[in-house]
């Protein structure tokens, strides 16, 4: 009778568990590479959610969209021209104004004062220039007095020179006598041009008088014109026709000269400021057609001004409206500004994607035949515009792409659209 060995049988049991053991290293190794080499399943999205848009060929409208304000083509500040302190605000902003329409009144004692003594002075320089005038045109008639005596004296005393001499060819009076008299209307011929020339003399003088005169009299009235126009001004006037949009000062405030006082602005010529994002304003020129959407109707325009600084990321584009501006259109109105580039013709485009600019490559999904799924393309982009794209490569024309924002799948190449 044969008898097992216990020795035996534990040897063929720990064999056998050892085989399997290594067996399953070895499968489950087997399954893990086979696993890490199979693609990640696709991820569903819901259709419904994403924004699908056909490839296209045809005209493409390139355009650039900025939002802006509606601004007064013409705006007067009105500064202060003399200190002052602010006593009344006759007329409130948003009323129509005429350019003599007292907005603020000021006041300052010490200008007043000034423009008193001002005053007082150009009275008193205008009396002393008519009494120097009296006094100058007396003396000019004395000298024009004397000059007439001298020069009655001097005909007289010619006529009897005249007269001894004809007398003297008849041998009736003395050659001496004769003489006497000829010398005597020389000599009173003499004394009358001096006489004469002394009255020249006396006029001019007198004018020089005046003039220095005059002079003074001049800077005392321009400095009571000054002092006057000072005190004038302490009543602010609009000065030109419009509507009062600001008055930036309060009853009661002191104001130093030069201080804006107020702000009015035309309504009835208005333009759009549009703000335009710098990396599209590269293209934007003057000329250009516009239109301008003010929320209660769309005005045509053209681009009139480009700002050259960039400020905050955006451009500043001025757009001359062209047409009627529709009801309730007012300065620093909100408004949204659309500028045409240019008209592309025969190109290939799509609705602009969610991400991505100009002349770039993006990553899109495509539709698969049946719209079961869609599958990531690298597609090259060109020109842009405020709604579509030109497609350089990597699209054909019907083809079907997600423009939405897929970024959420970027670790998978296709997805799944339920």
């Amino acid at each position: 009778m044969d008898i097992a060995r216990p020795s035996s049988v534990a040897a063929a049991r720990k064999k056998r568990r050892i085989l399997i053991g290594t067996g399953a290293v070895v499968i489950i190794v087997l399954v893990t590479i086979g696993l890490s080499r199979l693609e990640p399943a696709a991820p569903s999205v819901e259709k419904g959610t994403v924004w699908v848009d056909t490839v296209k060929r045809g005209p493409m409208l390139r355009q650039v969209r900025g939002t802006g304000t509606l601004v007064p083509e013409e705006i007067r500040w009105i500064p202060a021209t003399t200190e002052g302190r602010v006593e009344r605000i006759v007329v409130l902003p948003g009323k129509v104004v005429e350019p003599d329409t007292v907005l603020i009144e000021l006041s300052n004692p010490t200008l007043e004062v000034a423009a008193q003594d001002a005053a007082s002075e150009l009275k008193a320089a205008e009396s002393e220039s008519t009494n120097l005038d009296v006094q100058l045109q007396s003396q000019l008639l004395t000298q024009k007095a004397a000059a007439a005596g001298a020069l009655a004296d001097y005909r007289q005393a010619s006529m009897q020179s005249e007269a001894d001499e004809v007398l003297a060819k008849d041998g009736l009076v003395a050659d001496i006598t004769m003489r006497v008299s000829r010398l005597r209307a020389e000599e009173l011929k003499g004394r009358s041009e001096i006489e004469q020339q002394r009255v020249e003399m006396a006029a001019q003088a007198a004018q020089a008088q005046l003039a220095v005169q005059k002079g003074r009299v001049d800077r005392a009235r321009a400095a009571w014109q000054l002092r006057k126009s000072q005190v004038d001004a302490l009543k602010v006037k609009a000065g030109v026709q419009g509507v009062l949009q600001q008055i930036p000062v309060e009853v009661g405030q002191q104001v130093s000269l030069g201080t804006n006082l107020a702000r009015v602005a035309e309504p009835g010529h208005l333009k759009a400021e549009v703000r335009v994002a710098e990396t599209q304003a590269r293209d934007i020129v003057i000329g250009q057609v516009a239109s301008i959407d003010t929320r209660n109707g769309i005005v045509p325009g053209k681009v009139s001004r480009i700002d050259p600084a960039v400020q905050n990321g955006t451009v500043t584009v001025d757009v001359a409206l062209e047409g009627p501006l529709p009801r309730g259109a007012r300065p620093d109105l909100s408004v949204d500004g659309t500028i045409e580039l240019e008209r592309l013709e025969s190109v290939l485009f799509v609705g602009r994607p969610a991400f991505g600019g100009e002349q770039s490559t993006l990553g899109l999904f495509r539709l698969e035949v049946g719209g079961a799924g869609a599958k990531r393309v690298q597609v090259k982009v060109g020109r842009s515009s405020v709604n579509t794209v030109e497609i350089l490569e990597g699209l054909n024309e019907g083809d079907q792409v997600i423009l939405s924002d897929m970024s959420a799948w970027d670790a998978f190449d296709r997805v799944r659209l339920n």
